[in-house]
């Protein structure tokens, strides 16, 4: 064991007296140490409960033999930071996590890991932690919220309320309304990214089956710690490790379950990261999502492409009865955290809920027969784009209309508000790249705002950040390379012609080679925003988005 070679004898009796000094006892130190890395705090609604489940999983790492040892991380909300500053900080937050988590554990030299998270960024950077330590880990979520009162045909959840400002703003609600929004419980009870990214962890085999969706206020929740605590004792004792289960075959299967389930396309840039641990080189990773989307059928329809939320979901079978029906498609031989493989875990599958077909569809009947996200390319984006065809109404998914360009998220927002959005239009949101935002914000609101007005099925956005997994409407983020890197987004200005064309993967402006090149020669790199701090090294470091914004 790793910690025995710093606490098993005499000869390392001051590291050993550290331990005894917080309370310790010889036998604690005798037993493999396990770390739980928890990101509890009293800011994210997602991860208010883990104070609860860490204490589970301490009590099945106990019974099981084991030492547990806590400490904390750092965690975020996306939602709280939409629309300020503090959305430059929420991507720079996942390799800070990341980052974290490894000093902690070679620190300390643990044995093992349990880590707890719920959202965006949280989840990705412990998988991300995990590949990079490669000793045996778990992730385990805290599980998603409950929804609130039904509004514009579906359970309410925090997005609404910047749905409802829009609909505000277009005059076919009241101020009384939005107040009583303001009220309705619930966080992320939709497929955005912090479920998303759960669900994949699962698909991946990093967390154990049910746990990605499994309700937080549900008393199984509990359960699912303690036989995490278990799980991980189990891995000790064999010996198996992170990149045992992640590896090229487990990232497969997560790409079919993102597809499948028509998740966020923030999961692009988290598992190409994820990827990236692994050596696996970006060029292979958009590769895959498009070989994968082809043939991928999407069985799964949720908020926000339907109006079921993660409950509902949960109560439909989840990601073990999504797995179940593309089965055929899935590399059943990885290895998983139960000890047991994919095809091992289908088979001993018990159902807690009889299936619902109007959530989960069988293969042979899916609500669209190829994947819920695209990989776009074209003359403004030849790296890439990446789109949700999923939450975009198939009329939309070939569509040509004339750019109205903004420089800033702020900028493009105040527009929308103002009324100055028109049918046709396509936003050119710019400079919210990872170097040049920086941060790759989220246009999470001006999605919401365009919803409201009535907006979502004659516009269209376009730009070098990102969206919420919650945005549906038109829309192509993550177009690389960014503007910071002269990307040529850039050469782009109003009312130049821009043609998405989802079916044929192309995202085209109307200007041949010659007028791109040109006007980019007129074009100059901005000064960073940021010299200093955080954001001043990310600015600096980060790669562009089909590299999935890892520092380099």
């Amino acid at each position: 064991m790793r910690s025995q070679k710093i606490l098993g004898s005499l000869e390392w009796g001051f590291n050993r007296s550290v331990f005894k000094s917080i309370g310790y006892s010889d036998e604690d130190l005798k037993r493999p140490v396990i770390g739980i890395a928890n990101s509890w705090n009293e800011l994210v609604p997602g991860h208010f409960n883990l104070r609860q489940v860490g204490e589970s999983v301490k009590k099945g790492i106990h019974m099981a033999g084991g030492t547990a040892v806590e400490f904390g991380l750092i965690a975020a909300c996306d939602g709280t930071a939409q629309g300020h500053k503090g959305m430059h900080y929420i991507l720079p937050s996942r390799d800070m996590i990341a980052n974290d988590i490894e000093i902690m554990v070679e620190a300390y030299q643990l044995d093992a890991i349990v880590m707890l998270g719920s959202c965006d960024k949280i989840v990705p950077a412990m998988l991300m932690a995990a590949a990079h330590l490669n000793i045996p880990a778990i992730i385990l979520p805290g599980g998603p919220m409950l929804g609130g009162e039904v509004f514009d045909g579906r359970k309410s959840d925090l997005t609404t309320m910047s749905e409802s400002l829009g609909m505000l703003k277009a005059g076919k609600i009241t101020e009384d309304v939005c107040h009583r929004l303001e009220n309705t419980c619930g966080s992320c009870s939709f497929l955005g990214t912090a479920n998303t990214m759960c669900s994949l962890s699962e698909a991946i085999g990093m967390t154990l089956p049910n746990g990605a969706l499994m309700p937080a206020v549900y008393s199984e929740r509990l359960r699912l710690g303690e036989s995490t605590g278990f799980a991980i004792m189990n891995m000790v004792k064999n010996n198996v490790t992170a990149r045992d289960i992640i590896t090229i075959d487990a990232i497969k299967n997560a790409i079919r379950v993102l597809m499948a389930i028509g998740g966020s396309t923030n999961a692009v840039l988290h598992l190409s990261a994820l990827a990236h641990e692994l050596d696996i080189s970006a060029e292979t990773m958009m590769d895959l999502y498009e070989e994968l989307s082809d043939s991928t059928p999407q069985i799964v329809k949720v908020n926000p492409e339907a109006k079921f939320d993660m409950e509902d979901f949960h109560r439909a079978g989840g990601i073990p009865q999504v797995m179940h029906e593309i089965s055929g498609l899935l590399e059943k031989g990885a290895l998983t955290v139960t000890g047991q493989t994919v095809g091992e875990n289908l088979a001993a599958m018990n159902l807690l809920y009889q299936p619902n077909r109007d959530i989960i569809k069988p293969l042979e009947t899916p609500f669209a027969p190829q994947g819920g996200i695209a990989i776009l390319k074209g003359n403004i984006a030849p790296k890439s784009g990446v789109t949700k065809p999923a939450a975009i109404l198939p009329e939309m998914h070939h569509f040509t209309g004339k750019a109205v360009c903004f420089d800033s998220e702020d900028a493009a927002e105040e527009a929308i508000l103002a009324g100055q959005i028109k049918p046709g239009d396509v936003l050119v949101i710019r400079y919210e790249g990872p170097k040049g935002g920086p941060g790759m914000r989220e246009m999470f609101k001006a999605m919401k705002y365009l919803y409201g007005m009535g907006l979502t099925s004659n516009t269209a956005i376009i730009t070098d950040g990102r969206f919420s997994g919650t945005n549906n409407g038109c829309f192509v983020g993550h177009i690389s390379p960014e503007v910071a890197e002269g990307g040529p987004i850039a050469a782009l200005r109003d009312g130049d012609v821009i043609t998405i064309d989802i079916p044929n993967k192309t995202i085209h402006a109307h200007l041949t080679d010659e007028e791109i090149a040109q006007r980019l020669q007129q074009w100059h790199a901005p000064k960073r925003k940021f010299t200093k701090g955080t954001l001043g090294i990310y600015s600096q470091l980060a790669s562009s988005a089909h590299e999935s914004a890892v520092l380099k």
